[in-house]
């Protein structure tokens, strides 16, 4: 896929009011650690997180959607009646029906106009959402639009800890394929994109490439049980290995699209899930992790909200500059991979 008008306008991000850190969950996990014997500072360790955000209880997830929604229209200078699309694109949803977006867009104050709808795909669902817009864009379907995602960690995290605490069958061995829940962290993030022939940003979108690998949509599954809430099972380690297996293969079809090689990238922002993935990924791509800005240790793994919010804080702190080239890195659960390619 490659894009010739395509603009980036303005990020909006909106970070929860309760900090978590590791040593605060594990003190939680105390019996747990005892029982096992199970060495403190075991989480932060193996995943770098040194601390996540939540949401007050009962915050959906497209109040805090709408949150972020509302500092990048405050950004951008694009008119709300000009939006011509709402992509809501969080894992977290308020409820099974209606789509999440139509309580986003109320809360927005669009149009009747503006299309709306729900995309959801694991941790990637916002750069899909990226694509979806950008594609409108580009066919002149709409000259303006905004994509959301705010993720709800709180039911996650909680089951995970009520689980770990209430099953004494676990041992050193099971207890793995739960810990990867203790990583997620709660955020908003929005962005606001529109055709360069209605008002041109000088931000540009250029491009993205987007694989499969199917065959492993079962090393990270979550369901949601009543009486005992969302749990996820991930086997990590295979997980790792067949992602940034599914990486590699994106990456040479992506510098191949966009004729870019690892040279012309001068800052890299990633979906990021842990300290060990993102070394991996680095140096199974020939990637120089110096230009890597991460959100990791203080965010977690926000799903669908990791990248595209690691970017806008990027953008904040001035990581990137007008002229520069940047790639959004991201591998999610089913397995798929997507990366996209912007001129700042």
């Amino acid at each position: 896929m490659l894009y010739n008008n395509v603009c980036l306008h303005s990020f909006g991000y909106e970070l929860p009011p309760r900090v978590i850190s590791s040593t605060d969950l594990e003190k939680r996990l105390s019996p747990l650690y005892e029982r096992l014997k199970l060495p403190a500072g075991r989480l932060e360790l193996m995943s770098g997180i040194r601390e996540r955000r939540l949401w007050e209880p009962g915050t959906r997830p497209s109040a805090a959607a709408a949150l972020a929604g509302e500092k990048a229209f405050a950004a951008s200078q694009i008119p709300r009646k000009d939006i011509g699309c709402l992509i809501f694109t969080s894992v977290s949803r308020d409820m099974m029906e209606p789509a999440t977006a139509s309580f986003v867009h109320n809360r927005l104050g669009l149009g009747p106009e503006c299309q709306i709808f729900d995309l959801s795909n694991a941790c990637l669902g916002f750069l899909n959402g990226m694509i979806m817009l950008a594609n409108m864009i580009e066919l002149g379907q709409v000259k303006a639009g905004i994509i959301v995602a705010g993720e709800t960690a709180e039911d996650l995290l909680e089951s995970t800890i009520n689980h770990l605490l209430n099953d004494q069958g676990l041992t050193r061995k099971t207890i793995k394929h739960t810990f990867a829940s203790l990583t997620i962290g709660s955020g908003a993030v929005a962005l606001v994109m529109s055709d360069s022939r209605y008002l041109d940003s000088g931000h540009y979108l250029k491009g993205g490439i987007c694989r499969a690998n199917t065959s492993h949509n079962n090393l990270c599954q979550g369901v949601n049980n009543s009486g005992t809430g969302t749990i996820m099972a991930t086997d990590s380690e295979e997980l790792l290995k067949r992602g940034i297996e599914t990486a590699l293969h994106t990456w040479n079809d992506f510098t191949d699209e966009l004729n870019w090689n690892v040279d012309s990238v001068d800052h890299f922002f990633c979906h990021q899930v842990g300290r060990a993935h993102a070394a991996l990924l680095f140096q199974t791509l020939a990637l120089d992790p110096g230009k890597n800005f991460e959100t990791l240790a203080v965010l977690g793994n926000v799903g669908s909200v990791s990248a595209p919010i690691t970017m806008a804080q990027g953008l904040e702190k001035g990581i990137i500059r007008k002229g520069q080239q940047a790639a959004v890195l991201g591998i999610g659960s089913g397995i798929n991979s997507l990366m996209l390619g912007i001129n700042w």
